[in-house]
């Protein structure tokens, strides 16, 4: 019965979009190249992500809450007309983003390691390092506490971070029944928080190349203050010392004390029962990995320029993570060939049929994915909603001592709404740099709140890549994911603000980290005794 209501419910909310889509034939008019939307840069550009998100946590379906967000951004942008409204969704969306070698190189990226997955677990070496796991690690929060470690340890780039993460110690903490939305939540949170703050990353290149001057030292600069990145290290890091668990997080680790590590949804498994060699080692699951690193790391300074006289640091700064992440998992596609082939450890025929399933795999994520970048690039690039909140922050009279502050919780407003942390850093980071001067530290606290406000934003985005990434590499349902993650989000987030605060009056970054982690401190204490007068 429920099942039917939601059916309906689902039925109802699509009937009213498709019926809204073919009334707006009525109000057509022609387009010309120079065409304007009536709601470029207003408020309306935001409207189609809220929408999208809205429905999402409603309905709980994640595939037709974005297409509708995308929807109505078309019928927005094109003033209700029903033929550019079609063009302006596939034409102007999903065919341009789909047209974008940089997100096309990504795709690429995804097949090639769902591939590798598939290959790594067909030969055994998935099995024989569970085993190892589970003779070496003791109980659950060993398990999530090597997961934590792994996270930190790949900090080249949140996608490959994400499934890398995910596809190592899933098996793992199968076994020790952690819930796959706790395990999502510990990808996620050392994935990008993890990326942000490490000098040699695909995320520090991104942030150099949006500043002026010196990016790299400025970025380098930003690290201690930080707040969302190192808080979060911290929150997860006591969560799972503490077994803190928050909202429906609760909730599902439960259930996976009962045995049910996917709350009762296991469409996002993707290697249900898969025969492997007995004979797998670790190491042909290690060995992989650490040819996956070098090769991603290679590809990337390579893109940089690197190899053609480039110091390590420019090349990093000037890479092109796509590229180099594509070269990478090539690279190392052919090493498990040889790896494994030589060895009889699978066949040539077996191998060939990993590809295809490893493509399987990831056809949800593509899904999502393209969706997503559709929606983010129409709201991002031709509605301009970040130039209205551009224009917004500008021509509000804010004191420059709670500036950072606001940046704050406007950068993670808007990198939710769009789902894109690095076009919040190219919308806000120019503004920053045009209000203080090059080298001061009320610069460096700006833009590392910017920085942190898109990645708390990220975070917590149904529609956003790495959120998505996280669910994949975990594979837990995305909408699970998002919903028991947020509670943890907004207590950083909260501590945050109080910090960013504290930055903005005195500038000191040792009084900041103080107040930042004291804060933390007493919102957790409080939490926890409001948990224990209610239980």
């Amino acid at each position: 019965m429920t099942d039917m209501k939601k059916n309906i419910k689902r039925t109802a909310v699509l009937s009213v979009v498709l019926i809204l889509v073919f009334a707006t034939t009525v109000f057509g008019a022609e387009q010309t190249e120079e065409y304007v939307p009536a709601v470029y840069a207003t408020f309306w550009a935001l409207v189609p992500p809220v929408v999208a998100i809205g429905l999402a946590l409603v309905t709980k379906e994640v595939y037709s809450s974005l297409f509708v967000g995308v929807l109505m951004g078309g019928i927005l942008y094109s003033g209700f007309s029903f033929e550019g409204t079609i063009t302006h969704i596939f034409e102007d969306g999903m065919i341009s983003v789909l047209s974008d070698s940089y997100n096309v190189g990504i795709l690429i990226f995804l097949v090639i390691l769902g591939a590798m997955v598939c290959l790594m677990n067909r030969a055994g070496g998935s099995a024989a390092f569970g085993q190892f796991a589970a003779d070496h690690i003791k109980g659950r929060v060993g398990a999530e506490l090597a997961t934590i470690l792994l996270g930190c340890l790949i900090f080249i780039d949140d996608y490959f971070n994400c499934l890398t993460v995910g596809s190592v110690m899933r098996e793992i903490t199968d076994e020790f029944k952690v819930s796959r939305a706790m395990l999502a939540y510990i990808i996620d949170s050392t994935a990008a928080p993890v990326c942000i703050i490490a000098p040699i990353s695909s995320w520090a290149a991104a942030v150099s190349g949006y500043t002026s001057g010196d990016g790299f030292q400025l970025f380098l600069n930003t690290i201690p203050f930080n707040l969302y990145a190192l808080l979060t290290i911290v929150m997860v890091c006591y969560v799972i010392g503490s077994e803190f668990h928050l909202g429906k997080m609760k909730k599902h680790e439960l259930a996976a004390q009962n045995g049910d590590v996917c709350f009762g949804d296991d469409s996002y498994q993707t290697n249900e029962e898969i025969s492997y060699n007995q004979k797998g080692k670790v190491l042909d699951l290690i060995l992989p990995v650490i040819v996956l690193i070098m090769s991603c790391i290679i590809g990337m300074i390579y893109t940089g320029g690197f190899f053609d006289g480039k110091d390590l640091i420019t090349a990093f700064s000037q890479c092109d993570a796509s590229r180099g992440l594509v070269y990478g998992t090539f690279v190392t596609l052919i090493f498990v060939f040889i790896l494994y082939i030589p060895r009889k450890i699978i066949s040539y025929n077996e191998f060939v049929e990993c590809i295809p399933e490893g493509f399987k795999a990831m056809v949800p994520s593509i899904l999502i994915l393209v969706l997503a970048w559709s929606l983010g690039d129409l709201v991002s690039n031709q509605l301009q909603a970040g130039a209205f909140v551009y224009n917004t922050l500008q021509s509000a009279s804010i004191s420059t001592a709670i500036l950072p502050a606001c940046l704050f919780i406007v950068g993670a407003g808007l990198s939710f709404s769009t789902g894109t942390s690095w076009g919040t850093f190219g919308i806000l980071i120019p503004m920053a740099t045009s209000l203080f001067p090059e080298g001061s530290t009320m610069l460096v606290i700006s833009i590392a709140s910017i920085l942190a406000g898109a990645v708390c934003g990220d975070h917590i985005s149904p529609i956003s890549d790495t959120t998505i990434m996280a669910s994949t590499g975990a594979q837990c349902n995305h909408l699970y994911h998002v919903t028991t993650q947020i509670p943890y989000a907004l207590v950083v987030a909260s501590a945050c603000f109080i910090g960013y605060l504290v930055a903005g009056f005195t500038q000191n970054v040792l009084l900041t980290l103080f107040v930042a982690f004291v804060s933390l401190s007493i919102i957790i204490f409080v939490i926890r005794l409001y948990q224990k007068k209610s239980s």
